[in-house]
């Protein structure tokens, strides 16, 4: 970073700084990007293992998240991923029959009742309940700070909903999406799923995901839309330190050497962030904690033959929750097939084996597909991300840091930002868009400085 005026610095390269980055460089300033790690992505990336790609987990979004496909077609990467025509998620059972999620192309909310009142999982009454405590829901405002205080399983208890409702239905969608199970969610996220995914408007839900490894569609992609507009990006470049200096402006510890900025972005994760920043530098910092995690394991299975046509599904009565073609981005051609299994709140196998992981899931597989019972795994993987996000449970929204810290300049981003989502691709970008445009107007209005010694020594090189 040279000693040019509106120098931003974004510190993190997930996808909170990798958006924080492109709204800064978009407003004219001199943006340095610094990623410990040696890749982009943060919790998406990929890697290659015998010639087939796997990503470290399965990422969806829905049509309602604006501001991430606003961000994949900034990067030039929305032609790189697949987008429902309408809403439809079929829904297995061991031997049993295949139900839906899906949406007529009726307006909300009726566009989700004709699956709803056929919905083979759930008997009559049940289905009833379902629709009338989705009426319910959608007069929540997810916004209201006080529903953060209840837990969404005793709202739904309230409501006349009973635990095969909760397991065959309202957990399909909350275990995704907070990453929790319905009965420990917060109802303001809960509310806020539902209300602006399903509830409101028809299209908002219809499923989107990558076509290619997340490496390329985040990552490579970010980084030269960020190289192409001036931006310099640096991997391998451990942050130590954030901190007001004497002249006005601020300094960072990178790798040991102190560099300036006029404003900087930090988008790290939560339990990371309080020891970049001096104490009481945040409203809750001492308490940040508090907001725990919850993990997320894939297991990876390729198969020696196609064994399902389905891009995708998830299971009732089974350990499997939702499951992913990821044949294409795999890179396979080959008369293979590569299914990704998804777990959320995945606490229980934390401690398992990759052996026994790949075997029970193998195995639950196979009593949801008989053709998977009939074909040989030739590859298989797992990935565990034990703090992929933090715990969406009653109590976290008040944890939830907003933008602006007490040290001016200084900008926070990351999905666990108060974006009134929950941890999601689409709150890690909105919180790195609304960062990176404050960094960019704080530097833009600094007033020039005289170099310094220890400045021009630790200019940062591209």
């Amino acid at each position: 970073m040279s000693d040019s005026p509106n120098r931003v610095l974004v510190v993190g390269g997930g996808l909170a700084g990798l958006a924080a980055a492109v709204e800064a460089v978009d407003r004219g300033a001199n943006v340095t990007l610094l990623e410990r790690r040696p890749r982009l992505g943060g919790a998406t990336w990929s890697f290659q293992r015998r010639g087939i790609w796997f990503d470290n987990g399965q990422h969806v979004f829905l049509r309602c998240c604006t501001a991430y496909r606003t961000f994949l077609k900034r990067i030039g990467a929305a032609d790189r991923v697949f987008l429902q025509r309408r809403l439809d998620i079929p829904v297995l059972r061991p031997g049993g029959p295949r139900g839906a999620i899906r949406r007529t192309a009726g307006p909300a909310p009726v566009h989700l009742a004709p699956a709803l009142l056929t919905y083979p999982h759930l008997k009559f009454r049940q289905r009833l309940r379902v629709l009338r405590a989705g009426r319910a829901l959608r007069r929540l405002d997810p916004d209201d700070p006080a529903l953060d205080d209840v837990a969404f399983g005793d709202w739904l208890y309230e409501h006349g909903q009973d635990p095969t409702a909760v397991e065959t239905f309202w957990d399909l969608v909350v275990l995704p999406t907070v990453n929790v199970t319905a009965a420990q969610a917060s109802l303001k996220l809960a509310a806020k799923v539902f209300v602006t995914g399903l509830l409101t408007d028809a299209p908002a839900a219809d499923i989107g995901w990558s076509r290619v490894p997340l490496a390329a569609l985040h990552g490579d992609a970010a980084r030269r839309a960020l190289e192409s507009a001036g931006a310099v990006v640096r991997t391998r470049a451990g942050v130590t330190g954030v901190r007001a200096n004497s002249s006005g402006g601020l300094s960072v510890q990178i790798d040991g050497a102190p560099v300036e900025a006029d404003s900087v972005v930090v988008a790290v994760p939560h339990d990371a962030v309080g020891s970049l920043l001096p104490p009481g530098s945040l409203p809750a910092q001492d308490r940040l904690g508090d907001l725990g995690v919850s993990p997320i394991i894939n297991v990876h299975l390729v198969y020696d033959r196609p064994v399902t046509d389905l891009g995708m599904f998830a299971a009732v009565e089974s350990d499997v929750e939702y499951v992913f073609d990821r044949t294409e981005a795999a890179g396979l051609d080959d008369g293979r097939q590569c299914l990704a299994l998804s777990l959320s709140a995945a606490d229980t196998y934390l401690g398992w084996s990759a052996a026994d992981l790949i075997a029970h899931f193998s195995g639950e597989l196979a009593r949801l597909l008989p053709a998977a019972a009939r074909a040989t795994v030739t590859e298989s993987i797992v990935t565990r991300e034990p703090t992929a996000t933090f715990n969406g449970v009653p109590g976290t929204h008040r944890l939830r840091a907003g933008a602006e810290c007490a040290i001016p300049g200084v900008y926070l981003a990351g999905a666990w930002c108060d974006t009134g989502w929950p941890a999601t691709m689409e709150g890690a970008v909105r919180s790195g868009i609304r960062a990176g445009g404050l960094a960019a107007r704080f530097a833009a209005a600094a007033p020039p400085r005289l170099p310094t010694a220890h400045r021009s020594a630790a200019r940062i090189q591209a």
